[in-house]
């Protein structure tokens, strides 16, 4: 029975996540080593409960109520009584793994470890667990508070009872889940993220600007926000972290990323969170930057 849920990473998905599993009424308990970070995230997540309220979804008791079941600490060991912990730290094997190392000695033995990971190997992360049968992927889609699509990915030794506790815990938080296999990207990013990555060529090329693109896939694909206007929602770093584990796992030259969203990335030019991508979001309407 999953009650407690533990939090790695206050981040812009930890931080989703703490607000759907506290809205379902776990108790939630939201790990990361910035007390800043922490502090700034429970701020956005009662902003967007408040924006729950003002829409008529939520009613204010409902948003205190919320709240409190949410604490933020910058101690892993708070994680003892915790039924199920997920991981939502940067994409990033090596920092997976020490956060696992760190957190498992800590874990009851029965509580169950997932990862957020958006493209990185299950089995591979497992194995770098004391308990790969007790481990999956849960891999929520952002903004995790409005998307409903909870992808769930199996590693090699996951047993089925965990799969089962997942399914069960993924449907109690009201969104819907797919199952995917254990191969890079899964479902989701294994399609999305190459249509940017082409969209990124297109612009790279020459065969259309920023603004051009955009509006062609939103006009002419019907997509509600065009490619590279994605592309720096997602963050252009996690963008080439997810393309390069394509290219890399599917040794495939399809995946290769484009040079323009590498030299962005080298630039620091990371998307909205950094201030500048393919758009400057530094004045008061996004300006296309090419």
């Amino acid at each position: 029975m999953i009650t407690n849920v533990g939090i790695v990473g206050a981040g812009q998905m930890g931080c989703g996540i703490a607000h759907v599993c506290a809205l379902a009424g776990y108790k939630v308990t939201l790990y990361d080593l910035s007390a800043e970070r922490i502090e700034a995230g429970l701020a956005t997540i009662n902003g967007n409960l408040a924006r729950q309220v003002s829409n008529g979804k939520l009613s204010d008791e409902d948003r205190r109520a919320t709240l409190s079941r949410i604490r933020g600490t910058g101690d892993v060991h708070d994680f003892a009584s915790a039924d199920l912990v997920i991981e939502a730290a940067t994409e990033d094997e090596s920092v997976k793994r020490k956060i696992f190392a760190q957190v498992c000695p800590v874990l009851k033995p029965e509580a169950l470890l997932a990862t957020n990971t958006s493209s990185l190997s299950i089995t591979r992360l497992a194995s770098a667990t004391d308990r790969p049968e007790r481990f999956m992927g849960i891999h929520f889609m952002n903004p995790v508070p409005v998307m409903k699509l909870v992808e769930l990915v199996r590693g090699i030794a996951t047993g089925e009872a965990t799969f089962t506790k997942a399914k069960e815990f993924v449907a109690s938080l009201d969104k819907t889940v797919t199952v995917a296999e254990d191969f890079p990207a899964f479902i989701v990013n294994r399609i999305l993220l190459p249509m940017i990555n082409e969209a990124i060529y297109t612009l790279y090329e020459g065969v259309g600007s920023v603004e051009a693109i955009d509006t062609a896939m939103k006009l002419g694909a019907n997509h509600p926000m065009g490619p590279l206007q994605l592309a720096d929602f997602i963050g252009l770093d996690t963008c080439l972290s997810i393309m390069q584990v394509l290219y890399d796992g599917l040794a495939d030259s399809k995946y290769r990323p484009c040079p323009l969203l590498v030299k962005y990335v080298e630039a620091g030019w990371l998307g909205r969170k950094s201030g500048r991508g393919f758009y400057d979001y530094r004045g008061e309407v996004p300006v296309p930057t090419r």
